[in-house]
């Protein structure tokens, strides 16, 4: 973990976060409890703030002492620290623009290679450590998109991500588990959770495997009236709360274990969400080897058993 990783902002959190492993056969996605976001809060145009606009960073789990706000010499971790090993994939939390990739990204008490995105309204997101830049300074970054991998470089007791969140200008940080959490992303690895009215990639997802049941859904990424009540009904159908939030309960029922030669809209899902992780893919429903190679790829940077099927974990890694 972090020997010497900033100092956290005046909105610091000395809540301790558990340690939660990510690693195939531990359960399939946890949630986080939120602590004092109101301040947080986007546009009043937003309907919710779990709009599918932001997505896990990394894969890992949460190593002992690397929590937000844990006590540091220099005070108290400006971030979240999440340990896999050299060479995991590092993803952008949200689009954005690049605007520092540099030793400890321009911030003070910060070592290592690091970048600091830029998402607008005031918010940026640091990464720390990293072994391997994958973007290039002034760059355009959608969400998920890799844009480093997990390394050891400066002031550290081994490879990790040094995730940090700041609110209100770079500078000021805020607790980025119970952020993330905020926005339906469990930084520790869990499901997500998207509301009516999201937006993107992970939307596409949810409706190519709603299609794969016969919802006959356009697939725009608007998570409209239309695919909400489409998931509703699935819900219904299953036994679950028909709130229209695709979340930890309606995940694992709403996606397909995969494998080489399936074909279908649940495959064209599978497609989109892997291209979210950069794997740029034609979505054209057949499972052949360049998916399966896709698969495997991801499999393998995100420290996953690589077999090039899409279970569960695989699945949960991607739309996480």
């Amino acid at each position: 973990m972090c020997e010497s990783c900033g100092t956290a902002g005046e909105e610091l959190s000395n809540q301790g976060v558990s340690r939660r492993r990510l690693l195939a056969g531990f359960g399939l996605g946890a949630g986080v409890s939120l602590i004092g976001l109101t301040s947080l809060a986007t546009p009043a145009s937003a309907a919710t703030l779990m709009d599918a606009r932001w997505c896990n960073p990394a894969l890992g789990y949460f190593p002992a002492g690397g929590y937000y706000g844990a006590p540091r010499s220099g005070g108290p971790h400006a971030g979240q620290d999440i340990t896999n090993s050299t060479g995991t994939a590092v993803y952008a939390a949200a689009a954005g623009t690049v605007i520092r990739r540099q030793w400890g990204g321009g911030l003070s008490g910060r070592t290592g290679n690091g970048i600091v995105i830029s998402h607008g309204g005031g918010a940026y997101t640091y990464y720390g450590h990293l072994d391997t830049y994958r973007v290039s300074l002034n760059q355009a970054v959608s969400a998920g998109q890799r844009i480093a991998d997990m390394g050891a470089t400066g002031n550290v007791t081994g490879p990790h991500l040094h995730f940090e969140v700041h609110s209100g200008g770079l500078g000021p940080t805020v607790n980025p588990v119970t952020f993330l959490s905020a926005r339906g992303v469990d930084l520790g690895g869990g499901w997500p959770r998207i509301d009516p009215g999201a937006r993107g990639a992970t939307v596409s997802v949810v409706q190519h495997l709603m299609n794969q049941r016969g919802s006959g859904l356009v697939v725009d990424g608007q998570y409209g009236s239309v695919s909400v009540s489409a998931v509703e009904r699935f819900q219904s159908a299953n036994g679950l709360v028909a709130d229209g939030q695709v979340g930890p309960a309606t995940w694992p029922k709403l996606v397909y274990s995969l494998s080489e030669d399936a074909a279908g809209h649940h495959v064209r899902g599978l497609q989109t969400a892997l291209n979210k992780r950069s794997a740029g893919l034609r979505v054209d429903g057949a499972y052949g080897s360049i998916t399966t190679t896709a698969v495997r790829t991801f499999q393998g940077v995100n420290r996953l058993v690589v077999d090039g099927n899409a279970g569960p974990i695989t699945w949960r890694a991607l739309v996480g």
